[in-house]
């Protein structure tokens, strides 16, 4: 039976919408005021706070209020549970494909030789 991690819902979540990865992007090369990062999008500013308050409560950023200025930070660590569980899918995938391949080998070379043959 699969697991079930809440925290990981969130994360997949946050990261399914292409303003919130895009905000990602742009904090990968460094801290930005809500502004700043509300000037390419073209919505309403409690629309694109309600996108920010999403990826703070999946961990993925940090925000800090300096005067009347908010600035988000990305907190880069966060994305490891996501990173750990396609791995660990990437894995299960290899693996059947490794024993499908191993399948069709062995039928290949029982229509060449006939059931039961030894090579």
């Amino acid at each position: 039976m699969a697991k079930h991690d809440p925290d990981l819902d969130l994360l997949f979540t946050a990261l399914g919408d292409p303003t919130r990865r895009a905000i990602l992007s742009r904090l990968a090369r460094g801290p930005a005021s809500v502004s700043e990062l509300a000037a390419p999008h073209d919505m309403a500013l409690p629309s694109f706070l309600g996108h920010l308050k999403k990826l703070e409560d999946a961990g993925l950023i940090a925000t800090a209020k300096s005067g009347r200025v908010r600035t988000c930070t990305l907190l880069p660590w966060a994305l490891r549970p996501a990173r750990n569980w396609l791995d660990e899918q990437k894995a299960v995938w290899e693996e059947r494909l490794d024993q499908f391949d191993d399948y069709v080998m062995q039928l290949m070379k029982e229509r060449q030789h006939g059931p039961g043959s030894e090579d």
